[in-house]
């Protein structure tokens, strides 16, 4: 891709070591700035929360590399590269326009708003049994809340759901999935995660084709419409992939990095103890400040965009969403836009995206969340951190914000 401003691309660390930084310093360079990805492609950056909000409806950007992103239309992106899965995925995370709207509504009309709430007894239940088996450790033992609390929840909802009862599945789910998301090393795991995860699932649909049952996995294979063919086997594939991965992975970190900032802000625990402030400010709070997903890509721009000041998003280029960044926005959060406070009036955020590209999954983790952290803090209320909470050590990934760990104490 031709360096179409003339200067130097800010080259994105794939590692994710400051996030946080990063994110200011893309900023810095203009609502949209021309950044290098894993693997030397080039992209845009947009990191200014209202040009992202309206870009995620602009009809002039599309999803879809194998329409729009001429590198990958002429084969110059090589199935090695870091963020391969992440574009050669068919589902509604790369879908555009008439395709977007299909799957979208054939998606949707499976995962309804009663499924998600008839979750509510069994992610309680899980929950429940989790923190039993928190109880069971010895006394000062330092226990990795991500490892132990913030990664089962979550994964056994999804599976459960989707009616994915082996483990062993469960566990090659979880190892592919994990390893989109490490982008700060490219090894052959990475590149056969995305497969290898493709024929672990057809092998559950197939499953399912001869004996449906009473999950999400069986409704998407029956889910059609009066104006829309069934989904298509890769189709049917690929969203299975965009929830058992880029959903769970949300949950996770959003689980995670709750949990750690009420433990580094007692001020605001306490607040959220008194019934001050409900649960469900703190999860939106750490939504907009500690956004999951950092950086999603890919869209790609189908025609010029001309975002003024002088900013030009050239048609073909691709183009990567900073849902961190565009949470911490100053301009729409003030100057301490970068502060984690419950108590702030206006949480507006994009973690979960915007408008017909909101996330179908976000009330299943936001349930998630506002059961299990009430659970957690009720049951130990001496739960504290046990490092130092700069000590500890973000996910290798610029697209998953996290931690590798989370050690407390579940007692003082």
């Amino acid at each position: 891709m031709d360096d179409a401003a003339g200067t130097q691309p800010f080259v994105i660390d794939p590692e994710g070591r400051d996030l946080h930084g990063q994110a200011e310093r893309i900023r810095a360079l203009g609502p949209a700035a021309l950044v290098e990805l894993p693997g030397g492609v080039r992209a845009w950056a947009v990191s200014d929360q209202a040009v992202l909000r309206r870009l995620l409806t602009d009809p002039r950007v599309s999803k879809d590399a194998y329409l729009h992103w001429p590198a990958w239309i002429k084969g110059e992106i090589p199935p090695d590269w870091p963020l391969f899965a992440w574009v050669a995925v068919r589902n509604m995370l790369t879908a555009y326009g008439p395709d977007h709207r299909r799957l979208r509504g054939l998606v949707s009309s499976a995962f309804t708003v009663r499924r998600t709430a008839a979750m509510r007894p069994r992610i309680e239940a899980i929950t429940g049994e989790l923190l039993d088996e928190l109880a069971d450790m010895p006394p000062r033992t330092v226990v990795d809340l991500r490892e132990r609390f913030a990664y089962p929840l979550p994964i056994r909802v999804i599976c459960e759901l989707f009616g994915i009862g082996d483990e062993d599945t469960r566990e090659e789910v979880r190892r592919c999935a994990d390893a989109f998301f490490q982008t700060g090393r490219a090894t052959a795991e990475t590149a056969d995660a995305f497969p290898r995860l493709q024929a672990v699932l057809r092998e559950v649909v197939a499953g399912k084709r001869e004996r449906p049952g009473d999950d999400l996995s069986s409704a998407l294979i029956a889910a059609r419409d009066e104006d829309a063919a069934p989904l298509e086997e890769h189709e049917l594939v690929d969203t299975l992939i965009l929830f058992l991965s880029a959903g769970h992975e949300t949950t996770v970190n959003l689980l995670d990095n709750a949990i750690f900032a009420m433990l580094t802000h007692p001020g605001q625990l306490a607040l959220v103890r008194d019934g001050r402030v409900s649960w469900e400010e703190v999860i939106e709070e750490t939504l907009r400040a500690q956004a999951p997903i950092a950086n999603l890509p890919l869209r790609f721009a189908v025609s010029d965009i001309d975002l003024g000041d002088g900013v030009l998003l050239p048609a073909g280029e691709p183009i990567l969403n900073c849902y961190g960044a565009a949470g911490r926005d100053p301009l729409a959060h003030g100057p301490d836009a970068g502060a984690f406070d419950v108590t702030r009036a206006a949480k507006e955020h994009l973690a979960f995206g915007y408008g017909v590209h909101r996330c179908l999954g976000a009330p299943l983790a936001t349930l998630e969340a506002a059961i299990a952290l009430p659970a957690l803090f009720g049951r130990h209320p001496g739960l504290t951190l046990a490092a130092e909470p700069g000590d500890l050590r973000p996910l290798e990934s610029f697209i998953s914000n996290g931690h590798r760990s989370l050690p407390v104490f579940l007692s003082v």
